[in-house]
């Protein structure tokens, strides 16, 4: 391995003799080893001529063995249409939302009504945020809207805090959005549905 890797180094080193000093005898650098192995003779010639020497801080660049043929430069560039196609497509699961007519994608939330649910949301996080600032939420917390009181919004509100908003609740803010559906109260019924036949 090492032996093919000399041969090819100094293939490399003869080629670039013959194409940079075609007809100038020996190249500068190696007229100055052989001058300083005239001038020197009992230094050691296996130092002066070893391959760190030749090279010294230049670098050997890795570079591609094979050809990339042209099927796989097409499906890096464009894709593969089975799988990837990475042109521009028509999307034809497009659909109007049935409440605003704003256009969304087929099995997505449309994005004209989500804002107005993040825009309520974040005046909520800025309300809790100005009353309750840097302390730690370690209870639960309650939103009320303008005409709303703690009565009527829930019968058990006893360790918890409640944040008051000055605007009435939008429409489609219902109240039982807030409640929590990981947890059942012993209080509900089980309701079960009738004359589905």
């Amino acid at each position: 391995m090492s032996r093919n890797f000399i041969i090819s180094i100094t293939n490399f080193f003869n080629n670039l003799e013959r194409l940079f000093l075609p007809n100038c005898g020996s190249p500068p650098a190696l007229a100055y080893l052989v001058h300083q192995q005239h001038s020197s003779p009992r230094t050691n010639t296996s130092q002066k001529l070893s391959l760190k020497n030749l090279l010294g801080d230049g670098v050997l660049w890795a570079v591609p063995k094979h050809r990339r043929s042209v099927e796989k430069r097409l499906n890096r560039k464009f894709g593969y249409p089975a799988f990837v196609w990475k042109p521009l497509q028509e999307k034809k699961n497009l659909r109007p939302c049935q409440q605003c007519g704003h256009d969304h994608e087929l099995g997505v939330l449309c994005p004209h009504c989500y804002d107005k649910v993040r825009q309520e949301t974040q005046l909520m996080q800025d309300k809790i945020q100005t009353q309750l600032g840097l302390e730690p939420i370690e209870q639960e917390v309650i939103v009320l809207y303008a005409g709303e009181t703690a009565e009527q919004a829930t019968d058990a509100i006893s360790g918890k805090r409640i944040i008051e908003m000055k605007k009435p609740r939008p429409m489609w803010f219902t109240k039982n959005l807030l409640q929590k559906s990981t947890q059942q109260s012993s209080e509900t019924k089980e309701v079960k549905p009738s004359n589905l036949a």
